[in-house]
């Protein structure tokens, strides 16, 4: 018997290559996914006042984003922009029966 492996209610953080001396960005990144919602999940590793290491954590819904903070879709799904039309002539170069 085997049994099918879910995402659902779990998450996956990695170390962040992009985060150089003094940026804020975050050490570890990755998503989470919670009751079948997928979320961004940033972390920053802190030192309290005692001396001990915690992570700070911040959650973002994927599709709350601003189109503009959201990654780019893969390029197959990615939709092509519309064809004009032929020029008013009726001549259109771009459009042969040349293979190449």
């Amino acid at each position: 018997m085997t049994t099918e492996y879910s995402n659902e209610n779990r998450g996956v953080l990695f170390k962040n290559d992009r985060k150089t001396e003094g940026d804020k960005k975050p050490e570890y990144t990755g998503s989470l996914n919670v009751d079948g919602v997928e979320f961004f999940l940033d972390a920053w590793l802190k030192v309290g006042k005692s001396g001990a290491k915690f992570f700070s954590v911040s959650v973002k819904r994927k599709d709350k984003q601003p189109e503009a903070q959201r990654p780019a879709a893969p390029a197959q799904q990615r939709q092509q922009p519309a064809r004009q039309a032929a020029p008013a002539s009726g001549f259109d170069d771009m459009d042969s029966d040349i293979p190449f």
